[in-house]
């Protein structure tokens, strides 16, 4: 009855980030078929087949862009990482000293990033990588964003620390974060949801420099454990919980087959 107890249901924040990992898995895998297909038979390009289904295009900028835009707001499904910032989420807990314990890492993770994907720029100038590729890559990034809410985070296990999404100092930079290969990409689909995602991360910079109390959990007790409304602590930890009684599982069966 006890185990029973512990386990807990998915919220309906958690519910929504399955459905869009979901979404955009498949997305990629589609783009992945249709590029190898293009690089095989050496036809049209993806991005000229993609833009032969304006219908495609159009789904695809239009769920990306109204996800951008809701964020601008306060909303009961979207994750209280990047709710934090509304002054309604404000919950005052009488502490005043602000403890934001990743912020020293932020300018490691933006020089880093900007980094990477300039080598990936820097080769798509040069033509050695199309714009297709460019397309797989911000696809492919969008899966990682999912990957690091729902399973596991390498930038919060490896550079800011933090203790869940709840307090992530860098939460809502993940569409920028998402976008930047788009940058290459001179189209007005592309650069449309490049300047949304440039546009929602500078909101969030703003606020943070002016209410910085709002992204603490010493002063917030919005980002306290009991007031989390999303709960993917619990699963990440019985997810890491099942990859080791594998782990245990797989030693304990080389051991008999050894011996």
């Amino acid at each position: 009855m006890e185990q029973k107890e512990k386990r807990r249901k998915l919220t309906h924040v958690g519910i929504y980030h399955y459905i869009r990992f979901i979404a955009r898995l498949l997305t990629f895998l589609l783009l992945l078929y249709f590029y190898i297909m293009y690089r095989l038979r050496g036809g049209d390009k993806i991005e000229q087949i993609a833009e032969s289904h304006p219908m495609a295009i159009l789904i695809i900028w239009g769920v990306f862009l109204i996800e951008m835009i809701l964020r601008f707001f306060p909303s009961p499904i979207e994750s209280p990482g990047c709710q934090k910032q509304f002054a309604r989420n404000y919950i005052k807990t009488g502490k005043t000293n602000i403890e934001i314990q990743d912020n020293n890492a932020v300018v490691l993770v933006a020089l880093i990033w900007i980094a990477f994907n300039g080598v990936f720029g820097m080769l798509h100038m040069k033509g050695i990588l199309d714009d297709g590729i460019m397309f797989l890559l911000c696809s492919f990034y969008s899966v990682c964003d999912m990957i690091c809410i729902l399973f596991f985070c390498p930038f919060q296990s490896w550079l800011l620390k933090n203790k869940c999404c709840c307090t992530c100092r860098i939460y809502n930079w993940d569409y920028a974060m998402m976008f930047t290969p788009l940058f290459f990409i001179q189209k007005a689909y592309t650069w449309s949801l490049l300047v949304a995602s440039v546009a929602l991360l500078a909101r969030w910079e703003i606020t943070f420099y002016k209410y910085p109390e709002r992204f603490s959990e010493t002063t917030n007790g919005y980002l306290h454990c009991q007031n989390c409304t999303e709960k993917l602590c619990a699963h990440k930890k019985q997810l890491n919980s099942l990859w080791k009684k594998i782990a245990d599982y797989t030693q304990e069966r080389i051991k008999k087959l050894k011996f």
